[in-house]
């Protein structure tokens, strides 16, 4: 009686303890995989929205930075880290959408994160460098059409954002222009300012900084309406090319398996952190839309990005090995 006594009272704790650890989640610091380096618009929402969640979940969230092979890196890491709510991985447009599109072999399946809920989306503007003769998307695409295969676009690298970019400019709006890919971004707007390329496309804190100085000149947004943070730009709808719309949109997502009710915490807590007024209007200021809902609402997003650029990367031939 007495070992049976003990021995329950053992069970009895064990039992709670379990109870206890689960009630508990998280208990440590979660890691947030970001596809891209320090710096860029990408890295500066994960780390905004990230210390929010963070503060919301009573736990710190650390950023893991793995830049490289168009996200293809960074996606793996998160896919194959333990589904126990620790680690969560910014996806994006590329990650997500166009790399399973483009590349015959992936070490990942996009289709199997599980997602936690939309973030922000970064629309691109067009620029054109100063030398360009025109003023106005219309006399750019004028211009355009009147010398073929004579202006170039420099993009942060093939199957790139700036790169579907071009070709659904090229696609709606009827152009001929050369696509000459960089390393990265912001390779690309410095070979535009040094009048190396005539046209690139970034977001709006790459872009209206050098468009301030006369370096380079925004012509349209590649949005439905206009960015607080580049009020005279008008918005591709505005200037006659409304399919004109590419966002650098992200994702928080999980590994695969990872319990429903820890999803659910991770996007209670995303949700959160997106409603807070002061984090809308900062990263409002710097080109950037919050995003809110649940992981449903992202299923049927992504559903009309697949069928958008399945169409685009079939019509451009762009394949990567």
């Amino acid at each position: 009686m007495k070992i049976s006594g003990i021995a329950g009272a053992l069970a009895l704790v064990a039992a709670m303890a379990g109870n206890g650890a689960q009630a508990a989640y998280p208990d440590r610091p979660i890691r947030l995989v970001v596809p891209f380096g320090a710096g860029g618009i990408t890295d500066i929402v994960a780390r905004q929205v990230g210390k929010g969640m963070g503060d919301v979940l009573g736990q710190g969230i650390v950023i893991e930075n793995r830049p490289g092979a168009g996200g293809v890196i960074a996606a793996q890491v998160a896919a194959t880290a333990p589904a126990d709510g620790y680690t969560i991985f910014m996806g994006t447009v590329g990650t997500q959408v166009v790399n399973p599109l483009i590349y015959s072999k992936l070490s990942y399946d996009a289709d199997k994160f599980a997602p936690v809920g939309m973030v922000s989306g970064s629309p691109y503007l067009l620029a054109v460098r100063a030398g360009v003769p025109a003023k106005t998307f219309s006399e750019f695409v004028a211009y355009a059409k009147a010398n073929p295969a004579k202006l170039n676009f420099g993009s942060a690298g093939n199957a790139s954002s700036p790169h579907l970019g071009l070709e659904l400019l090229k696609l709606t709006a009827g152009l001929d222009i050369v696509h000459v890919p960089f390393k990265s971004g912001s390779e690309a707007v410095n070979a535009a300012i040094g009048e190396q390329v005539d046209v690139v496309m970034d977001a709006s804190p790459v872009i209206m900084p050098h468009a301030a100085s006369g370096k380079l000149r925004a012509l349209a947004v590649a949005a439905d309406k206009r960015l607080p943070s580049a009020p005279d730009v008008p918005a591709s709808s505005e200037v006659g090319d409304a399919a004109l719309q590419i966002s650098s949109w992200n994702a928080f997502f999980a590994p695969a398996g990872t319990p429903p009710e820890v999803l659910e915490k991770l996007n209670s807590a995303l949700q959160k952190t997106l409603a807070s007024p002061e984090l809308k209007e900062r990263l409002a200021s710097q080109g950037t839309q919050l995003y809110t809902g649940k992981p449903d609402e992202y299923q049927r997003f992504i559903a009309g990005e697949k069928a958008k650029w399945t169409e685009i990367v079939k019509r451009a031939n762009i394949k990567m090995d």
